[in-house]
């Protein structure tokens, strides 16, 4: 055992789009997060694992954003990223290079203020600002909160991502591993693929029913010596209107959604994969606890 081996749990915090899947799949080096640009794209708590094996081993959360829920689902995803500020080593928040703290904000530094662990900000996005535009940003947030760091980086384009490495590892105690060190996700291959499923959708659908959907693996099965593997599907929607247009015209909606998905789940499986896709119409799943549950949103987990 290294005796500087260090390793501990670290979540991602932030309003919804503002990165935190994005960063997440930048450090791991590989897609475990789902993104897209509309909100609600992560539900449930995704560990993921970053091992260096002369540093140490880093745990990371991503949770789902924090804000006001309207329903179920959203009170379940909440809780869920409320929790694990206090169960966590260090937080990262995620916030785009504004000088402006909205109200989304506010209620953020409102939950930080109740827990004692250490808080890195992460500005994230400085890609799209001029340089010069970013210390008015440090600025605005320093004045609010007291953070352990604060780091301003591009997640999409791993700039200073090696920085905040760094930083996390100033922040962690002395200890083993938690994890193997190939170890990337305690995520299961089903419940990826049903995600990997849920942003193809998400990107192809209109702003209107994503938030509306829900996606279950009914079969993943790999065929014996043939380097195949058959997994069935089922996009869960809310309406009969927006089954319609998620099979789209001719089917062709869920085509695109099954070809792009097949291609994304090749990489993952690392063999060629048979998709086949349903549409369900199961009205009001996000207020209901049974569906939520059935769906792998469980408070438990």
């Amino acid at each position: 055992m290294n005796q500087s081996f260090k390793s501990g749990f670290v979540t991602l915090i932030g309003r919804p789009n503002v990165g935190k899947s994005t960063l997440m799949n930048q450090l791991i080096g590989q897609k475990i997060a789902i993104t897209s640009k509309k909100p609600q794209t992560t539900r449930n708590r995704i560990q993921t694992v970053y091992t260096d094996p002369e540093k140490g081993q880093i745990v990371f959360l991503d949770t789902p954003g924090i804000h006001k829920a309207k329903n179920k689902l959203g009170e379940y995803m909440v809780n869920v990223a409320q929790r694990a500020l206090k169960e966590v080593d260090v937080v990262l928040w995620l916030v785009e290079p504004t000088t402006f703290i909205g109200a989304g904000e506010q209620h953020i530094i409102q939950q930080l203020k109740k827990v004692q662990t250490p808080v890195i900000l992460v500005i994230n996005k400085v890609d799209t600002v001029k340089k010069e535009e970013i210390p008015a940003s440090i600025d605005a947030y320093r004045k609010v909160y007291d953070f352990a760091e604060i780091v301003p980086l591009s997640a999409l384009k791993g700039e200073n991502t090696a920085l905040l490495i760094d930083l996390i590892f100033r922040y962690l105690s002395y200890g083993p591993m938690f994890y193997d060190e190939d170890t990337v996700t305690d995520q299961p291959e089903r419940q990826i693929v049903a995600e990997l499923i849920r942003e193809k959708a998400l990107h192809a659908l209109d702003e209107e029913i994503p938030h509306g959907i829900a996606v279950s693996v009914d079969k993943m099965r790999e065929r014996k010596g043939a380097g195949i593997t058959d997994i069935d599907a089922t996009i869960i929607c809310e309406r009969e209107s927006h089954k319609g247009i998620i099979i789209g015209k001719g089917g062709s909606m869920l085509k695109k959604i099954g070809t792009n998905a097949r291609f994304e789940i090749e990489r993952l499986l690392d063999c060629k994969v048979n998709l086949k896709l349903w549409v369900k119409v199961k009205k009001d799943w996000r207020d209901s606890d049974f569906l939520l549950k059935n769906f792998g949103y469980r408070e438990d987990d």
